[in-house]
């Protein structure tokens, strides 16, 4: 360490990044409930605190549940966590449009890049490091570099007709600086204000909160101010208990 300060020191010039694929599980579980609950809309889908863009592949994720898995049928990888409890009624869904914002977003195309991402995965997580990787061969450059508030506003100032406004964010809102906080929040009032059957809006949320184990997943639907506790989720995706009553 003191031969090699300089070059160590230039790794920790950001924060880490961790692009924790695990988490799409509640991605998929929401995109699906919304789906069920809007039918035959596709999902225009986008992420705050983005990273790489890994998990805006979500789509062709497989998902192992109680039931048996859903998914593409050749997924780029297969989640299968832990499961207590039985979902919320869950449709197929597709994805029309997928967009992300990031204060430093990772170029999946980069070596160097690609790099530094795995250099925050511990060294004794190989399925970790597996997942990761499987992600990372169908990852394309879809983050916008930028604050988040700016970028939602303007991603979510007009309504789309025919598409479900999707927007999700996983253990990310609470890095946000508070001017970047309320302005997403700001954009997020409007969308749900001007949310329509033809044009509705869904935001999804894995964030910390002050109870343990893990963390609350939690859907919103407009129109309708329809709330939809989906469960709590371990930080790293390796279980998932639903909850037990996911009605709005």
């Amino acid at each position: 360490m003191a031969a090699h300060e300089a070059h160590i020191l230039h790794w920790l010039d950001s924060a880490p990044q961790t692009n924790e694929v695990r988490r799409a599980m509640a991605l998929i579980l929401g995109a699906a409930v919304a789906a069920d609950h809007f039918p035959g809309l596709p999902l225009r889908i986008s992420e705050l605190g983005a990273s790489a863009g890994l998990n805006l592949n979500f789509d062709r994720f497989g998902l192992t549940l109680p039931e048996g898995r859903i998914g593409p049928e050749d997924p780029a990888l297969t989640l299968s966590p832990d499961w207590q409890g039985t979902p919320p009624p869950l449709a197929r869904f597709q994805l029309a449009e997928r967009r992300g914002i990031d204060l430093n977003p990772v170029d999946p195309r980069d070596p160097d890049q690609v790099l530094r991402l795995k250099s925050y995965i511990w060294p004794d997580q190989p399925n970790r490091m597996a997942r990761t990787e499987a992600a990372l061969s169908i990852a394309q450059p879809l983050v916008d570099p930028g604050d988040a508030g700016d970028w939602l506003m303007r991603r979510l100032a007009d309504p789309v007709p025919g598409r479900i406004d999707f927007l999700y964010h996983t253990i990310a809102w609470q890095y946000f600086p508070d001017t970047t906080a309320r302005t997403c929040r700001a954009a997020i009032d409007r969308a749900a204000a001007r949310a329509t059957p033809q044009a509705p809006f869904a935001w999804l949320s894995f964030e910390m909160d002050d109870q343990r184990p893990g963390a609350p997943v939690l859907l919103r639907l407009w129109p309708g101010n329809i709330a939809m506790p989906l469960g709590r989720m371990d930080f790293h995706g390796r279980w998932f208990r639903f909850a037990r009553n996911p009605a709005p």
